[in-house]
């Protein structure tokens, strides 16, 4: 059996104080060029959580990642660069309640 590509969902919300603009100028200038220019990301791509579908509730994450990886282990060592470790500390002066959840795509099994 194969060894099936990764996919990194990261579930988080801003800090309090933290302008929406500033992180979206962020996100879109730095964070996703960065990140996709990495050669263990097949793809990264950033959401806006809006609501609770079929429901009048906001979502519990004001933003998703969802990070293809082509490898996890390729990818662990790519973020140790200066460049990603900048990104990191970026990131994490954006955001709180952030969990990476480390998924597999039942359906390419």
């Amino acid at each position: 059996m194969t060894k099936q590509a990764t996919t990194l969902i990261v579930f988080f919300n801003l800090k309090d104080g933290v302008s929406e603009s500033d992180y979206l100028h962020w996100a879109q200038n730095i964070d996703l060029p960065t990140v996709n220019a990495l050669n263990s990301v097949a793809s990264f791509d950033v959401y806006k959580g809006l609501s609770v579908l079929g429901q009048d509730t906001p979502s519990p994450y004001q933003y998703f990642e969802v990070i293809n990886l082509k490898s996890e282990a390729a990818f662990l060592d790519d973020i140790q660069s200066e460049v990603m470790t900048k990104v990191i500390e970026q990131f994490q002066a954006f955001t709180k309640d952030a969990s990476f959840i480390s998924t597999q795509n039942i359906a390419a099994r």
